[in-house]
């Protein structure tokens, strides 16, 4: 009851909201099928998404201080010269209306059981005048949980204008009860899907229902395949049972077979035994008559192994006087090859002795032919220059040779036609002095004259 101080306007100016928690709290991981539920943004971008997750925080640090209220006044004495005077004593104020409350509520409590205990024995009357006196006893409790409301706004106003007070107390936090602590990561859960939803766009949150749909469609049709596959799974188990059992039938049969054929082989064990016991018996008398005819045939064997390692040796005698000739001559074979082939190891090394004298001089006329090779390449490059140069000349003087021409031609006719020009001049001057003709000739002038200017 005394949380309820929490749904109202924050008593205090709160943090920076730059500095608040609002990056997304995702884990680095690769992409993955459930890609679409996770937002794209990482950060709140607008200002009213951001007041709302400071407002969340807000309310969380506050839960996180009353909760830990009772733990402080527990250890009140131990915190005596860390905390303030004002919030001890607010701290103590505050326990104090707490456990009137709780003292309260547990007493109407164990009335409300004794009286529903003592419902039946009881006149109905009586026991209605009871519940009413229980309900307004109720009632009255009213103003106390309005008084523990604002004894808690008081305590958290007097921790939030002293942050060293705050932190302290939240370095208690192993001193919260379970249920405060459940409560508290109920919220922080909370928080995490309002974060989530404010960081998802309704573009997102269409893809994520769709996404969601199309899962759902999927898990349904993957269940109807599981069904199926059960249901084929049963079919084959009966199937196996009755095929466990008809193999059990012919193992049984099996069985039965083997203990008769145990009987039948003992009794044809017993019988070939002693016809065996005969048999050996027979096979004795005929290896003994087998063992004497076998002694005389050895020692007539014996006299002719005699007769034969007699002559053999005679013949070995031979063998080996004819291998110790072979092996003679085969002696004076290899020193003979030895010989010669000192005398070839001899010529040999000196043809090597020769062969590298011949190389070192090859190798020297190698190098002079690279020389003269690289001092022809460099003539014959000066000569293509040359050449190259030459005919560069001859086109050039071919050139100035035709421009020459050119020129002189130019000027012969240059000269010509002021020449001509000087003589028209004259003609015509003599032309005026005379009449009759001068009136031809000036019409022949002009047409000639006009001729040598086209």
């Amino acid at each position: 009851m005394a949380l309820d101080v929490l749904a109202v306007a924050p008593l205090y100016q709160g943090p920076d909201i730059n500095r608040m928690r609002l990056t997304a709290e995702l884990s680095k991981k690769p992409a993955s099928p459930l890609k679409p539920l996770v937002p794209s943004k990482s950060k709140l971008t607008t200002i009213e998404t951001k007041r709302v997750m400071s407002v969340l925080d807000e309310t969380i640090h506050k839960v996180e201080l009353v909760t830990l209220l009772s733990h402080l006044a527990s250890k009140d004495e131990a915190l005596e010269g860390i905390l303030g005077g004002d919030v001890r004593r607010a701290v103590r104020e505050h326990e104090d209306l707490c456990r009137s409350l709780l003292d309260s509520v547990a007493y109407l409590q164990d009335k409300e059981r004794r009286l529903q205990e003592e419902e039946e024995s009881e006149d109905e009357g009586w026991l209605r005048d009871r519940l009413l006196s229980v309900q307004l006893q109720k009632s009255n409790l009213l103003p106390l949980m309005e008084h523990i409301r604002e004894s808690t706004k008081d305590v958290l106003r007097l921790l939030l204008d002293n942050p060293q007070a705050a932190k302290l107390s939240e370095t208690h936090a192993l001193g919260r009860s379970a249920e405060a602590q459940r409560f508290i990561d109920c919220l922080m859960e909370l928080r995490g899907f309002l974060f989530e939803k404010l960081l998802t766009s309704p573009m997102e949150a269409r893809e994520k229902t769709q996404f969601i749909q199309d899962v759902s469609r999927q898990n349904r049709r993957n269940q109807d395949i599981i069904d199926a596959l059960e249901n084929e799974l049963a079919a084959s188990m009966k199937n196996r049972d009755a095929e466990v059992e008809k193999e059990n039938f012919v193992i049984q049969e099996l069985k039965n077979h083997l203990h008769q054929v145990l009987r039948l082989s003992e009794n044809n064990l017993l019988r070939t035994k002693q016809e065996a016991e005969k048999q050996q018996k027979a096979d004795f008398r005929a290896s003994q008559a087998r063992v004497a005819k076998i002694q005389q045939e050895i020692l007539l064997l014996r006299s002719q192994h005699h007769n034969l390692v007699v002559e053999n040796r005679e013949a070995e005698q031979a063998l080996r006087k004819k291998k110790y000739k072979v092996e003679t001559e085969i002696e004076n074979w290899i020193q003979k090859y030895d010989m010669e082939m000192g005398e070839k190891q001899d010529e040999y090394e000196e043809l090597d002795i020769i062969h590298k004298e011949e190389k070192v001089q090859l190798e020297e006329l190698r190098q002079r032919y690279k020389v003269l090779v690289e001092e022809f390449a460099q003539i014959r490059a000066e000569r293509e220059v040359n050449a190259k140069k030459k005919m560069e000349a001859e086109q050039e003087m071919l050139r100035m040779v035709r421009a020459a021409t050119l020129i002189q031609a130019v000027w012969k006719g240059y000269l010509v036609r002021s020449v001509l020009r000087s003589r028209k001049k004259r003609s015509k001057s003599k032309g005026r002095g005379k009449k009759g003709r001068g009136k031809e000739k000036g019409k022949g002038k002009g047409k000639g004259k006009g001729k040598g200017r086209k």
